[in-house]
């Protein structure tokens, strides 16, 4: 009776060590086979070079989008329908009044010495051109430098239908620029801002500056748009104007809300026009680092080898240390989620339209290349020239701007708490 009593045991335990390691065989089987579970990762493959070199060639039909002139007030038009189709709805148009600088004043601290849009046929560039000044920060030219003015001189644009398009003059005058806001669902009151400008000049196209970080910051909204995501926190997306001039479309923005950050209006309705700023991303010139210039100061038609993303932030503001902490999160994102270029954090951000904010929250960009040892040096020729067209621009050059985009919206979803419904 005993032993058929331990027989029975045995068997029993045998079986059910036998249905354990089948349960742990299949749990096994299933967490091979299990689809992905990252959200992020699954937002980032929304991504894709396609549309990102789509929307380029789109803003591109408006030419260089030169603020104050009506192709620029044209573009602008468009990308606020493009933010709409996405199903960004939450759009509004920053105002305020732009008057230029005396000739010979220099702007304070854009990309040139003011646009003072007087230019015509036969005249000569104008402007100091991209210049390292308008920060504190430090660093010196690396190797050979190529030149830097910016281009005022209709005539050396080829191609007859940009040259005509690029025409018209800046007057001074009403500015607008578009912001889209995508509400944070626990935290609505917290936000980070992700710019880039829509302007540019040179008479191109302005494909690269700075289309191509209008266009990454479109596709960022466009997938962070769709009605199966929500974020904890609020995203804006801001496609700044003037740029050019001085960043002045950032000045504007920054002067006239940086009182009203966190402020629930009306008390009690759970709504805030303007969140607390988390930090501020900006993106200016993201497809063309084909090294520094040879001695003759031409650069190679090839994307380097050593390519990659420039993330800065400036060591001497007031809030530096949580700017290089965001300027590492984009990088740890980069190694996520980017599929083809490294990316690098780099001190000196200067000249952009992160600027304004970098006193008044962590502040980073995003670049082609450093801003002050690399621009600064020449090492993109086709920075404010007639060559900045859309043409003159490779699959690797559309592919590194791609590779920005998926930096950014790996780190933002991130950042903000992105979710799939």
């Amino acid at each position: 009776m005993a032993g058929t009593m331990r027989s029975g045991i045995l068997l029993s335990i045998s079986a059910s060590l036998l249905l354990v390691g089948h349960a742990v065989a299949q749990t096994a089987q299933t967490a091979q086979t299990a689809p992905e579970t990252d959200p992020i990762k699954t937002l980032v493959g929304r991504l894709d070079l396609a549309r990102y070199k789509a929307t380029i060639r789109g803003l591109t039909k408006f030419g260089d989008r030169r603020q104050g002139t009506d192709r620029n007030r044209a573009a602008i038009d468009w990308i606020e329908a493009q933010l709409k189709s996405y199903g960004c709805a939450s759009i509004e148009r920053v105002h305020y009044d732009y008057q230029p600088p005396a000739r010979g004043g220099r702007a304070a601290g854009g990309d040139t010495a003011g646009d003072t849009g007087g230019q015509g046929r036969g005249g000569r560039a104008g402007g100091r051109g991209n210049q390292t000044g308008g920060g504190r920060a430090g660093g010196r030219v690396r190797g050979e430098r190529g030149p830097t003015a910016a281009n005022n001189d209709p005539d050396l644009q080829p191609d007859t239908r940009i040259r005509e398009l690029d025409l018209q003059p800046s007057t001074p005058g009403p500015r607008e620029e578009v912001v889209c806001t995508k509400v944070g669902a626990t935290h609505p009151e917290e936000m980070y801002i992700v710019g880039a400008h829509m302007d540019g000049i040179g008479f191109g196209e302005a494909a690269n500056d700075d289309g191509s970080g209008t266009a990454l910051v479109m596709e960022v909204a466009r997938v962070l748009s769709s009605p199966d995501v929500v974020t904890d926190r609020t995203i804006r997306f801001a496609l700044w104007n003037n740029e050019e001039s001085g960043l002045n479309g950032a000045r504007a923005y920054v002067d006239q809300r940086k009182d009203r950050q966190g402020k629930e209006d009306p008390p009690g309705s759970g709504l805030y026009p303007e969140p607390k700023w988390l930090g501020m991303i900006q993106h200016d010139m993201l497809m063309f680092d084909h090294g520094m210039p040879r001695k003759d100061g031409t650069v190679s038609d090839q994307q380097r080898p050593e390519a990659d993303v420039n993330i800065e932030f400036q060591s001497q503001s007031k809030f530096s240390a949580g700017a290089a902490e965001l300027a590492w999160a984009f990088l740890a994102a980069n190694e996520t989620y980017a599929t083809d270029y490294p990316a690098v954090v780099g001190n000196h951000m200067t000249n952009t339209d992160s600027s304004p904010f970098q006193e008044l929250t962590p502040s980073i960009s995003l670049r082609e290349l450093e801003r002050v040892s690399q621009i600064g040096g020449g090492w993109d020729p086709t920075h404010h020239q007639p060559t900045d067209v859309y043409t003159h621009f490779s699959e690797g050059d559309f592919r590194l701007g791609l590779n920005a985009t998926q930096t950014t919206l790996g780190a933002i979803a991130r950042l903000t708490g992105a979710k799939m419904k």
